[in-house]
């Protein structure tokens, strides 16, 4: 319903030559051909208007295929109230709120699922104690007969010791779960405040678009947590090496993104092969767990999670990368349908088939074990 309101009030936009809310806060004005505004700052007294790109600051300009509905350099008031309004930016930070408060819910469905209680109560000591107030000692036949119920209970005191140990060690860690879907949350949410405060201020954007990257890293990150941990839970060597090899590698993606150059539109194709590369660093994980659990059911249909979390993955950047369908048709998809919005959908549904696969390990370790 959200959508559809959008698309039907962008069809209204676009058939008007102007548009203003009833308390005066926000000015729609989209630009015609040729009319190029000299000032940058798109706000004045208690109106903020939306720019063309030609208008806007060196630090705004990310896509010269998105021609209209620029805020620029607006109040931070105005900038946090545009949430609500209509601009070239709201399905991008609505995209991925909404995504923040899915995995959310997600988080507490997960907590929930994990057993609180699992020991079971053995009746054997109480046994044992009124067998010991009603034995008399002074019958042999009697101390016979009791000792051989003695002997008995035990044997049934250590078989339910057993099955308590076995159960304790079928709860298995939820940490490596948890840090994903803390580190999707993380993303989302980075991703959503950043598209909507970057046009505050030049300042603003640099240090929101950090926190993006950094978002972005910490996706993909601990996404291979929960692959790592539970594929090689009774191999210590090979989960520790694979767990430090891919925290370094974000570690280091992180350092590189606080470089300026970094965000320029320039280094786009760098930023998308620096994320591909981090996420293509998993084949190596999930090839050694296919040649050691090949025959697992569990093995193979969480390799088939992976692969189509990938091609989410991977299909996302791509679009993201080339700017299409934008660059088709420049100015057709300035409020709706662009590449950074389908880039948006495409990771909220890679991380949900990811989240899938998350349970299924858990299943498979907490039955098992190592």
């Amino acid at each position: 319903m959200v959508v559809a309101d959008l698309m039907v009030s962008t069809v209204a936009v676009e058939k008007a030559s102007s548009f203003a809310e009833d308390d005066g806060q926000f000015l729609l004005t989209p630009l015609q051909d040729g009319k190029k505004k000299k000032k940058r700052s798109s706000c004045h007294q208690t109106k903020c208007e939306l720019v063309d790109y030609h208008s806007l600051p060196n630090f705004l300009k990310h896509n010269e295929f998105i021609l209209n509905y620029y805020r620029s350099e607006w109040p931070l008031k105005q900038t946090i109230l545009s949430i609500f309004s209509i601009h070239n930016e709201t399905i991008n930070v609505w995209t991925h709120l909404i995504g923040f408060f899915l995995f959310l819910s997600l988080t507490a469905f997960t907590v929930m699922m994990v057993p609180m209680d699992t020991t079971v109560s053995s009746p054997a000591p109480l046994h044992l104690a009124n067998l010991t107030s009603t034995t008399n000692v002074s019958d042999p036949l009697n101390l016979h007969h009791h000792g051989l119920v003695t002997m008995s209970s035990l044997r049934q005191a250590n078989l339910t010791n057993k099955i308590e140990t076995d159960q304790a060690r079928q709860i298995t860690t939820r940490w490596p779960f948890y840090a994903y879907l803390c580190g999707a949350m993380f993303c989302l949410i980075m991703s959503s405040a950043c598209h909507l405060l970057s046009c505050h201020s030049e300042h603003t954007c640099y240090v929101m678009l950090r926190l993006d990257y950094g978002g972005i890293t910490a996706l993909i990150v601990t996404s291979f947590y929960p692959l790592v941990y539970y594929s090689f839970m009774c191999d210590p060597f090979f989960q520790t090496l694979y767990i430090s090899f891919i925290t370094a590698f974000g570690i280091a993606a992180v350092l590189v993104s606080l470089v300026p150059v970094f965000e320029t539109p320039e280094f786009r194709f760098v930023r998308a092969g620096l994320f591909v590369c981090m996420g293509l660093s998993g084949l190596l994980p999930i090839v050694h767990k296919v040649m050691m659990f090949g025959d697992r059911p569990e093995a193979v249909l969480t390799t088939g999670y992976e692969m189509v979390m990938g091609a989410f993955y991977v299909l996302g950047v791509l679009v993201y990368a080339t700017r299409i369908p934008e660059r088709w048709m420049p100015g057709k998809f300035d409020l709706a349908g662009h590449s950074h919005q389908l880039f948006h959908v495409l990771v909220i549904a890679g991380a949900y088939t990811h989240y899938l696969a998350g349970l299924v390990y858990l299943r498979w370790r907490d039955l098992e074990g190592c």
